[in-house]
């Protein structure tokens, strides 16, 4: 069977910092080598896309030899760490740009959504550019007409379908959005993260559509995804990219073991104070801060219901009153499972550092991997939540078993399918 989309040796450079190699002398330079059909001089000496070391050079590679062939029918899952080039990847697929090097040979119609609102003029409203985004696609008005309520339907934005879509909510423009990618019929459907931005049961609907379009119509579906749940669930295949790079290409399940395992293993390198600085994400003012946390005594496997005991050191940079510490916990497939919002509350002045000892107790895990994320806040659901600093995915743990003594007269709930039970105990040391 030939193949729906082949990609051979694809690269994608970028320069940081400016458009195009930023001298007149440089494009020029490179415009007289395309010409004499020589080698790009400034391809020589791009760098691996690691975000997270300093750069020697102003140029990237976000993509390098990119091999790839999908076949028809074929759900590829990709995934990867923020800044590994899956995005990229997509948008060379989807034509928005065009690689460094190599090529693509497609065997159909490509329909895309890669963020809130692809392909969607502003002013018109969401009829017209249903009507817009099918002619893009090469349909007639007939075709696009015999699908419209189907369309609008899916969407569930019917009373808003005749406003402008600059009005619209970011979930209703992605509703819209994927109802038209997935219903207008290209052979080819490319869907980045974008599926986030919609609510539980729009997700678990547009995951159901492409499972039905994949296997009852045969069309082909590109997903790239931190929802490892989802990867495993929707698709067949899966590629991790790493540094622009493919790193592992096949099934499934031993693509996302390979990606979570992987992931371990450089957290792992890591000095505790580095984990932080890794893991933490940007865009929070740290009035207050974590600079380091750890597990207990550094252990990692437990029973059901044994307490589990995480160290942290926090650092204070203006007096902040009532402080308390939230957290999340992801099973192995980073689905979310359970969590809590810190009851136990603190004040700190400027300058001042503490050590906080935080006791997870009563648990109910069923063996498995999980991993803990942690923020600091203050306020709550009545008069708002703000958080100063978000540590994701920093504490590691395996539940190995259940031990009989602790647990008689227990209920153990499986945590995907029941509820996570536990209480936390936070403590100044």
């Amino acid at each position: 069977m030939k193949a729906i989309v082949k990609i051979e040796n694809l690269s994608k450079m970028y320069r940081l910092g400016s458009i195009g190699t930023g001298t007149l002398t440089h494009d020029l330079k490179r415009w007289y080598y395309r010409v004499r059909k020589r080698e790009d001089p400034y391809l020589k000496i791009g760098e691996n896309s690691d975000g997270s070391t300093k750069s020697k050079s102003n140029y990237i590679w976000a993509l390098k030899d990119i091999n790839l062939e999908v076949m028809p029918g074929e759900v590829l899952g990709i995934i990867g760490k923020n800044g590994a080039g899956k995005s990229t990847l997509l948008k060379i697929l989807s034509r928005v740009t065009g690689p460094t090097t190599g090529a693509i040979h497609y065997n159909g119609r490509i329909g895309s959504l890669l963020e809130v609102g692809t392909g969607f003029h502003p002013e018109l409203t969401g009829r017209e550019n249903i009507f817009l985004n099918g002619a893009i696609l090469g349909m007639t008005k007939a075709e696009i007409r015999s699908r419209f309520d189907e369309i609008v339907d899916f969407s569930g934005v019917e009373r808003y379908i005749d406003t402008p879509v600059k009005r619209y909510s970011s979930g209703m423009m992605v509703r819209l959005g994927f109802a038209v990618a997935a219903h207008l019929e290209p052979e080819i459907l490319i869907v980045d993260e974008v599926l986030a931005v919609g609510d539980a049961e729009f997700q678990k609907k547009a995951i159901g559509k492409m499972q039905d379009v994949s296997q009852n119509s045969g069309r082909t579906v590109l997903f790239v995804s931190h929802n490892m749940g989802a990867v495993k669930n929707l698709c067949s295949k899966a590629v991790l990219l790493e540094n622009g790079r493919i790193s592992y290409n096949g099934a499934t399940k031993e693509a996302i073991s390979f990606y979570l395992n992987r992931k371990m293993e450089i957290l792992n390198f890591f000095s505790k104070e580095e984990t932080v600085d890794k893991l933490r994400l940007s865009g929070y003012t740290l009035d207050v801060y974590f600079s380091t946390i750890e597990i207990e005594n550094d252990k990692v496997d437990y029973y059901t219901n044994d307490k589990i005991v995480i160290l942290c050191s926090i650092k204070c940079i203006r007096k902040t009153d009532n402080i308390r510490i939230n957290g999340t916990i992801f099973n192995n497939e980073e689905q979310s499972i359970g969590g809590w919002f810190g009851r136990d509350f603190f004040d700190m002045k400027p300058e001042e550092e503490r050590r906080i000892k935080i006791e997870l107790k009563g648990h109910n895990l069923v063996v498995g991997n999980y991993v803990i994320s942690l923020s600091i806040g203050k306020g709550d659901f009545t008069d708002g939540m703000i958080d100063f600093d978000v540590i994701q995915h920093v504490i590691k743990f395996n539940i190995v078993g259940f031990d009989s003594k602790k647990i008689i007269g227990y209920s153990v709930w499986n945590s995907k399918w029941g509820n996570v039970l536990f209480n936390v105990k936070t403590t100044v040391i």
